[in-house]
């Protein structure tokens, strides 16, 4: 295929990145960023210029990160059948291009975090050897689904230190919510390259134990994702629209569960995109209402 040029490029970049998959963490991140906001007494809403530049943080580190996931897995995804018409490696999008598209994310990123406070800026290296790290982690350790889960999961608390330039540790209940959440649906998702993996000495948990155990392993973490959303509620005092919440992310999260079995992975995209987009948008709602209707924390 002909290689990508002007606008064009921009665009292929963005899908490649699947921009629009943002919307998985983003709705965590404004979380930590009420909850942040209420404990500073300021109310749920920190500012325009505060949540613009966490919005700017969120998605340059997420576009960061699979840009990057992109870049580094451009020859194993040549070879992989599923992922080998990727623009990278189908060369639509030249390697010189997103490396470019890279490095204007890192430094929107940094900028961001330069702008919210001087802890948010300090920690910025930390937080971006995290997104990144995960791209390298499926090449040592079948632990990489969690290795990606706290590359979301930090999201909740980068916001907190955002808007009050300090850590709270009540916000870590989030944190592990997003990682656990995070890691279970990835182990759906790693069902698909099971085979390729194993043949090609990559790790995953599927790879090494088989996909009942990775089944397995992503109901304990939905659970757990489940219990921690109810640790942060509880944490913060909030009221029964918060619970409703958890409720919803745990029907939801039982519903995809459902969607896929050892034997029958015909549904993962709808368990993998559609359910998860409701599971981080829901929980948001509820919380938000919550917040506005209930007592200040």
């Amino acid at each position: 295929m002909a290689e990508a040029t002007g606008l064009r490029s921009l665009l292929v970049f963005l899908d490649t990145v699947k921009i629009e998959h943002s919307v998985f963490a983003l709705p965590f991140a404004m979380v930590g960023m009420v909850l942040a906001s209420l404990s500073s007494g300021n109310g749920p809403w920190p500012g325009w210029q505060t949540a613009g530049w966490i919005l700017v943080a969120m998605v340059a580190a997420r576009t960061a990160a699979m840009a990057f996931n992109r870049i580094v897995d451009r020859e194993t995804d040549a070879a992989n059948p599923r992922t080998r018409m990727r623009a990278i490696p189908a060369g639509i999008l030249s390697l010189r291009k997103a490396n470019l598209y890279l490095a204007f994310s890192l430094v929107l990123f940094a900028l961001s975090a330069w702008q919210l406070n001087p802890l948010a800026l300090a920690l910025s290296p930390l937080a971006l050897l995290v997104i990144l790290g995960y791209s390298f982690a499926k090449r040592f350790t079948w632990l990489c689904h969690w290795v990606l889960g706290l590359g979301l999961g930090i999201a909740p608390a980068a916001a907190w230190i955002g808007v009050t330039g300090s850590l709270d540790p009540r916000i870590l209940w989030a944190t592990l919510a997003v990682t656990f959440w995070t890691a279970g649906f990835d182990l759906i998702y790693s069902l698909q390259d099971e085979g390729f993996d194993r043949a090609h000495g990559l790790f995953s948990v599927p790879s090494r134990f088989g996909p009942s155990a990775a089944l397995a392993a992503s109901r304990a973490c939905h659970a757990g994702a489940v219990a921690c959303l109810g640790g942060m509620v509880l944490s913060f005092d909030l009221g029964t629209v918060a619970w409703v919440g958890v409720t919803l992310a745990a029907i939801l999260l039982a519903y995809e569960q459902s969607l896929v079995r050892p034997d029958d992975l015909s549904r993962v995209n709808a368990a993998f995109f559609t359910v998860n987009g409701f599971v981080s948008i829901g929980f948001f709602l509820s919380l938000l209402a919550d917040v506005l209707v209930g007592p200040a924390l």
